[in-house]
């Protein structure tokens, strides 16, 4: 008779010994070890891979999507630091984005691969004509979501890194307030810490609601978090109102 000791519930393997494990080879750090066996071992990992997806990050977008209702058929899209792509295949699917008639535009300083019904634009969106390049890009139309996925490369020190992500969330917002649509969305990745006040009251100003959301694609052990700021008024409409 078989020994079942090391067998779950009717014979069955425990998730815990089904997983993956990886021996630290010669020459390899063991954050990289915990690194790759942590990928092989995320489910999202591999959904992405056979659906064809990018990377893992794109159903953190899929699912915020689901909760807030960011896209609908038709919608404009942009995407800041959109490599390795996976937000802006899911952005163009949901809007209806084609090669014909491309609604998506993604801006990375990293090299891409190209993606059916999306422009991809290689510059570094904190350069001074980035911005004018979208708009270019998008031509003439204002956007209806511009969303954001940007991080910096971590120092380790943590009041540096969060003083980082806050510069990327407030020059994204500058940028989302000049191109969106009354009514559009706004979607920035954050980090423990959450956001700045001032930067949270001027969203609020903005927006008719905003929030912080954490997809269950994001890893629970991991800082990120999203803002999803939505019901843009207006550039007009908040000027208006401080006058």
């Amino acid at each position: 008779m078989a020994n079942n000791k090391a067998l779950g519930t009717g014979g069955r393997k425990s998730d815990r010994d089904l997983k993956i494990r990886v021996k630290t080879a010669k020459g390899r750090k063991v954050a990289s070890t915990k690194w790759l066996e942590r990928q092989l071992n995320d489910p999202y990992v591999a959904r992405a891979r056979s659906e064809g997806y990018r990377s893992r990050a794109a159903f953190k977008i899929k699912e915020m999507d689901e909760k807030h209702k960011l896209f609908k058929k038709g919608m404009h899209v942009v995407d800041l630091g959109a490599a390795p792509g996976g937000w802006s295949q899911i952005a163009a699917k949901a809007v209806g984005s084609t090669v014909e008639n491309p609604l998506v535009v993604g801006i990375d300083y990293l090299d891409m691969d190209p993606i059916p019904g999306v422009i991809l634009l290689k510059k570094d969106f904190t350069e001074d004509d980035a911005p004018a390049l979208l708009i270019e890009a998008l031509g003439g139309h204002q956007a209806d979501v511009v969303m954001s996925d940007m991080a910096w490369p971590t120092t380790g020190h943590r009041p540096t890194d969060h003083l980082r992500i806050i510069h990327l969330i407030e020059i994204a917002a500058d940028f989302a307030i000049q191109v969106l649509k009354p009514g559009g969305s706004f979607v920035a990745k954050v980090f423990q810490g959450g956001t700045e006040h001032e930067l949270l009251h001027m969203l609020k100003r903005h927006f008719k609601s905003t929030v912080h959301s954490k997809p269950p694609a994001s890893r629970s052990g991991s800082a990120e978090a999203y803002l999803v700021a939505k019901g843009f008024k207006g550039r007009d409409s908040v000027e208006a109102e401080e006058e």
